[in-house]
């Protein structure tokens, strides 16, 4: 099974277009075959970038902020497209919230009074108490939204458990409500979950994404829980929210790492589909930014649609066709049978490592438990080998090429900034991108 990598080169940003026969169990495979040439893609009249976050909380689950408040801040800051995703709940129906005793207070319902005097808040007074009705997604798509510019994309953050163990996973573009499923064991749980999405897609025939949430938050989620999950090809590398552990500890692998990890056993030794990483930001938080809390802004996807509307954006992103990103903005990715090129836009006094990863064919494939100070073992994503995820060549500058040796399973791309990132989910942050990985030449077929 080999992959066809398509780069692309817009008037701002660049992403590695990765197709995949067999993506999702329940897609058509794309016919196109794999071609000497490099290919390019380019930011036309028919394909353009949206910046997007897909991962957003408002005081309809856990959030601290008015869901129409939300929306204008990131329709403030130029973002193209947002997803509500709180927890096992849509934004409709009624509901009434407690205008001094909810997570945002009063400084929350004095911001949303300045920013919409005309009318558009709704109260009343419940035994002595100021209530505010939440508004709908509907309600705030017509306020907010506005075709070909600023999309709303309804979701959910489907927050199941297992033991101890949070199992959460966004649902984006989902047409009804689906309440966790459960399971008799973490992975069961997700895959569980990831059915009933795909369930709701095929009844509904809407397009609807679901992928992995923050892996290592309660460091609830191992490579080995999620690497074999069916039908579900994207998790988060990356998550904004400063309690998810994104860089992992002394017992616990860092989301990168277990990337690799499911890349590798994916690819190699089982036949599913790529793996794909994403940023989002997991915002709850929205006064005094920044202030090392939950906030927006942190981290995002960028994709190549036909156009601003959910279907495009998933079909994109479903054929790799977007980086994720949290400060560092691509120029253009070439890839062919040869090597893979990465150029970054450049910023002055900023200077760039990109860092090309991957596995190569006759990688060690043992494995062994992680085990504490006293030698029992912890449930942790398990230590391999360092063939797995190794740095196969490192580059500074804005542009970066690397060659296949030709035993390559695969190969992906980290950009780093030498700039801090301006609101880091953990402290010592420097801006990065990741590059979706391709397949190398070594990739096995799989029938």
């Amino acid at each position: 099974m080999s992959a066809k990598v398509r780069p692309i080169r817009g008037t701002l940003l660049a992403v590695v277009v990765i197709v995949a026969s067999g993506f999702l169990l329940f897609l058509k495979p794309p016919t196109t075959g794999h071609t000497s040439a490099a290919e390019i893609l380019q930011s036309t009249g028919e394909l353009n970038w949206f910046r997007g976050n897909l991962h957003t909380h408002s005081l309809w689950s856990d959030g601290d902020d008015y869901p129409e408040m939300i929306a204008q801040w990131y329709k403030d800051q130029g973002y193209d497209f947002l997803a509500f995703s709180d927890h096992n709940t849509l934004l409709e129906g009624d509901r009434w919230t407690d205008v001094i005793n909810n997570a945002g207070g009063e400084p929350a319902y004095d911001k949303l009074k300045a920013r919409f005097p005309d009318g558009w808040v709704e109260e009343r007074t419940t035994d002595g108490r100021l209530e505010v009705r939440l508004k709908r997604f509907a309600e705030i798509t017509e306020r907010i939204g506005v075709p070909h510019e600023f999309l709303l994309i309804q979701s959910e953050e489907i927050s199941d458990r297992f033991e101890r163990a949070a199992v959460h996973l966004n649902a984006t573009n989902i047409q009804e409500l689906i309440p966790p499923m459960g399971g008799e064991s973490v992975y069961e749980t997700i895959q569980n979950n990831v059915d009933a999405v795909i369930a709701q897609r095929e009844r509904t025939g809407q397009p609807i994404l679901v992928h992995v949430n923050h892996p290592n938050y309660l460091y609830s989620l191992t490579a080995e829980d999620m690497l074999r999950v069916r039908g579900e090809n994207f998790f988060e590398v990356y998550n904004g929210h400063t309690n998810v552990a994104n860089s992992g500890d002394d017992l616990h692998a860092d989301t990168e790492r277990i990337w690799d990890i499911m890349l590798t056993k994916r690819l190699a030794e089982i036949g599913l589909p790529m793996m794909y990483g994403m940023g989002t930001d997991d915002s709850h938080d929205y006064h005094n930014i920044p202030s090392r809390a939950k906030e927006p802004g942190r981290g995002w996807v960028t994709v190549l649609a036909r156009e601003l509307s959910a279907a495009a954006i998933i079909d994109a992103m479903e054929q790799g066709r977007f980086y994720a990103s949290s400060g560092v903005t691509l120029e253009k990715v070439v890839s062919s049978e040869r090597g893979l090129e990465v150029e970054i836009q450049p910023e002055p006094g900023v200077t760039f490592t990109i860092e090309f990863i991957g596995t190569r064919d006759g990688y060690d494939a043992t494995s062994e438990p992680v085990r504490d100070g006293d030698g029992n073992p912890v449930r942790a994503t398990r230590r391999y080998s360092s063939d797995i995820g190794a740095v196969f060549e490192k580059v500074e500058g804005t542009k970066g090429t690397y060659q296949f040796a030709g035993d390559e399973v695969y190969v992906r791309a980290r950009v780093t900034s030498s700039k801090l990132h301006p609101n880091p989910s953990e402290l010592g942050e420097f801006e990065r991108a990741w590059v979706q990985p391709v397949k190398g030449p070594a990739a096995p077929k799989f029938d």
